[in-house]
């Protein structure tokens, strides 16, 4: 892990919907930058573009201008299975309301990316090493009596703490997370504060998006949205930036 290399970054994202005859500018020229090991939260209003941001970051939603890159690299120059590569291996989505399959339990909802990733031949091969990374995963976020249940029968904090393995499952390089306290009570979501916090101090980056500035002081790095422009940043980078 280098702190000076940059892992994610979007150059002057410009994104707009249109809603019936009117054009919807959500972003109007982002450029953001996430290094190597950071955990970066982006605070806004609703309807600043912080999810609509982060899916064209995770490469679920298109800019209209701009680019996003991936250590260096410009996603809008990949196609077809190198994109779905890119989603499935390099970043982990976590949401606000989970979208884990009830018809599976939450053991084959963790190893559901490796699977996804797999030809019928190559899941053959692997599924007993996915199996075991699942279970890991699961027992390190204290859910190992909970693998064979199904989501429905969990808690909304032991939901939200499944799609966070199953982000983890193909260890992304970032984990990208909207949201992730949104649909709990505050003391369910400090616990899930504290899952990412510790993922973090591990190694893992992370991006969170969310629209209370408590939730995003836990983060070491703070990006205000409003109206589809970046305010400002706080952190200590920031900090130490102007100091020098």
């Amino acid at each position: 892990m280098s702190r000076d290399r940059t892992i994610l970054q979007s150059e002057g994202i410009h994104k707009s919907y249109r809603m019936g005859a009117t054009e919807v500018k959500v972003l109007k020229g982002v450029d953001l930058a996430v290094k190597d090991g950071e955990f970066v939260a982006i605070v806004g209003a609703s309807g600043s573009g912080k999810s609509t941001l982060l899916h064209i970051l995770g490469a679920l939603d298109k800019p209209d201008r701009g680019v996003v890159k991936y250590e260096g690299q410009d996603l809008s120059r990949r196609r077809g299975r190198e994109l779905n590569r890119f989603r499935n291996k390099m970043v982990g989505f976590v949401f606000q309301f989970y979208h884990l399959l009830d018809e599976l339990s939450v053991l084959e909802n963790v190893f559901l990316p490796a699977m996804v990733s797999s030809s019928v031949i190559g899941w053959f091969g692997q599924r007993m090493h996915a199996r075991k990374r699942a279970e890991e995963l699961l027992a390190q976020l204290g859910l190992a009596e909970r693998s064979n249940h199904k989501p429905y029968q969990l808690s909304g904090g032991e939901r939200q703490r499944v799609a966070i393995a199953r982000a983890l499952m193909n260890k992304p390089t970032v984990l990208l997370a909207d949201e992730p306290t949104g649909n709990l009570d505050s003391q369910t979501g400090n616990g899930i504060l504290r899952v990412l916090e510790g993922l973090n101090k591990a190694g893992q980056t992370i991006l969170m998006v969310t629209h209370d500035e408590r939730i995003a002081e836990r983060a070491e790095r703070t990006v205000t949205l409003a109206d589809g422009r970046i305010e400002y940043h706080k952190g200590q980078d920031q900090t130490r930036k102007a100091l020098t």
